[in-house]
């Protein structure tokens, strides 16, 4: 004999199936939260020049250049103490300095401008990287060369740290790099690395996210006692 269900057992089954009363959402049909922008990333975190480093070409790499559909004009070049690699058809090309997307670009308008090709399309890629230093000096515990690394950057602060770190009597707030220029002119950032080392609120944005370069030179004085 057919047993009559009473109310509370029907919205039981309901809710158990996904239906509930008027406005009720269902468990199965909840959207789960969104998180923000930048969740999980760490403080601070931001899109400056030292989270997007992109590798510059430099004396002394070797660079292997293919010309698409074109397998004759394929070399393999050193970038020359000028900046330049040699290439067939178009004989020296100035590519030091530059990324390798830039590189690419100025061989593809070499063969173009110079009537050989129509719409040359390169690759280009490093075969062998050049040694890459940079020069600390003056009041650290490890004067002498510092290896760059090849495809990330390095500050000066780290540069000084792998120099050992600051003597007794170094003045780390008026740290200098000086840079030669590829035309030839020197620039000269000073850098307060004491304020950086120590959290000190005159930190400038300079102090943390000058990328050095190879050749740069680093000169910590002596503090006057």
């Amino acid at each position: 004999m057919f047993s009559p269900v009473s109310p509370f057992s029907i919205l039981v089954v309901a809710i158990a199936v996904g239906f509930g009363p008027p406005g009720s959402a269902s468990l199965s049909a909840q959207t789960p939260p969104v998180a923000p922008p930048n969740a999980g990333a760490p403080s601070g975190a931001n899109s400056d020049t030292k989270s997007s480093f992109i590798y510059k070409l430099t004396n002394a790499d070797r660079l292997r250049v293919v010309v698409y559909g074109e397998p004759d004009l394929a070399a393999m070049s050193r970038i020359d103490a000028r900046g330049n690699v040699n290439l067939y058809l178009v004989g020296d090309v100035h590519v030091a300095g530059c990324t390798v997307n830039e590189a690419q670009k100025i061989v593809e308008s070499a063969y173009r401008e110079g009537r050989f090709l129509r719409g040359p399309q390169v690759t280009i890629s490093v075969e062998d990287y050049a040694p890459r230093t940079v020069t600390v000096d003056g009041q650290v515990k490890a004067p002498g060369p510092v290896p760059l690394p090849t495809e990330s950057t390095l500050t000066v602060y780290q540069a000084i740290i792998r120099a050992g770190g600051f003597t007794d009597v170094a003045k780390g707030s008026a740290v200098t790099v000086t840079r030669i220029l590829p035309d030839g002119t020197k620039k000269t950032f000073t850098i307060d690395v004491d304020s950086l080392i120590k959290g000190k609120g005159r930190t400038r944005e300079q102090d943390d996210t000058l990328l050095l370069e190879p050749g740069d030179i680093i000169y910590v004085p002596e503090r006057l006692i």
